[in-house]
């Protein structure tokens, strides 16, 4: 997807808060420092912001959505409004979400949702850097990233 103005993130995170220490926010800060404009809600919210507003914000002005699927996050409400809204946007064959499995394999993917098990996803299981590479290839191709 080309940068455009109204794209103010390279990517959206959407996850649920048992996955933030984890993962989510290394996953964050591992993609900040590489250069990518990463909406995060420990690093964009701030204290008295409209959290539904915000969020609305950061998913549609964010050219991916980078969805860490988990048993937790089949269960929080939050986490699925993100994930339709991003699905919203992906109209026309535009690729928007980047699914990661952590925690979670195939099986336990298409037992909550079967659409989301058929994509191509990455699992945590196989470590943040290789995570981190693969999220790279989609956000920046044709960057050699060591």
């Amino acid at each position: 997807i080309p940068s455009s103005p109204d794209l103010t993130w390279d990517v959206f995170i959407s996850h649920a808060s048992e996955d933030k220490e984890e993962f989510a926010q290394p996953l964050a800060h591992a993609l900040q420092q590489r250069g990518v404009k990463v909406w995060f809600d420990a690093f964009t919210l701030s204290l008295g912001d409209s959290l539904r507003r915000s969020i609305d914000r950061g998913l549609a002005q964010s050219r991916f959505g980078i969805v860490v699927l988990s048993e937790a996050f089949f269960q929080k409400h939050w986490p699925q409004l993100e994930l339709d809204g991003l699905l919203a946007r992906e109209s026309d064959g535009v690729r928007v979400i980047l699914p990661i499995w952590h925690g979670i394999d195939e099986l336990g993917v298409k037992a909550h949702s079967p659409m989301l098990a058929d994509r191509l996803a990455v699992s945590s299981s196989k470590g943040l850097d290789h995570v981190v590479q693969e999220v790279l290839q989609v956000v920046r191709p044709g960057e050699k990233f060591a």
